[in-house]
């Protein structure tokens, strides 16, 4: 399958950590013919962190993306009813978000854009970044697994020995996780070593 054309949310949440990652694969999605709109949670458009600006990083995926990101409640509340995008990738993802999805807490612009993107049974494609994965935030990964719709990126830990609870997609993965997602199909293994 081709992402050339497909048109896909490519949601931001405050993993800043993870954001170098994120940035390239969306450049790789956009090279690839994908056409991409960036939806921003307020953490993810609004903090300065070490690893960059919040001005910075919105130019830079708007940049990427070629279009205006989407950072408030009532822009992202039409993408379900607009069809806006064939799928939602949410890149990074934080256990922050997993939670308010798998609660149904649809409070900020990424969590609402995947409420109403999910209203039309499409998928939601998630790349998680968490350093809490295996305690607190496990009962969100299990809760959203088992839920139609929703994908992973391919994950697993990313520093065992410094960091024994933390999970990380393997970002490079998540063109093909894109295309399984649009086939409803969940990639496989799920469960790696993330680069």
């Amino acid at each position: 399958m081709s992402l050339k054309g497909i048109k896909i949310g490519f949601a931001m949440t405050g993993s800043y950590c993870t954001f170098k990652k994120a940035f390239a694969e969306a450049e790789k999605l956009a090279a690839e013919g994908a056409e991409l709109t960036p939806v921003l949670s307020c953490n993810a458009a609004e903090t300065d962190t070490r690893f960059g600006t919040a001005a910075d990083n919105l130019a830079r995926i708007e940049g990427i993306c070629g279009r205006e990101a989407i950072r408030t409640l009532t822009a992202a509340e039409p993408i379900g009813p607009k069809q806006l995008f064939d799928l939602y990738v949410i890149c990074p993802c934080t256990a922050t978000t997993m939670g308010r999805l798998a609660n149904g807490i649809y409070d900020d612009p990424v969590t609402l854009g995947a409420k109403s993107h999910l209203r039309g049974g499409r998928p939601v494609l998630i790349a998680l970044s968490t350093n809490d994965a295996l305690s607190g935030s496990a009962r969100s990964i299990a809760e959203l697994l088992v839920r139609r719709h929703f994908y992973f990126v391919p994950f697993g830990q990313d520093a065992p020995e410094a960091k024994p609870c933390s999970l990380s997609a393997d970002f490079p993965q998540l063109g093909a996780a894109a295309e399984a997602a649009l086939a409803g199909k969940q990639l496989q293994p799920l469960l790696v070593t993330p680069r």
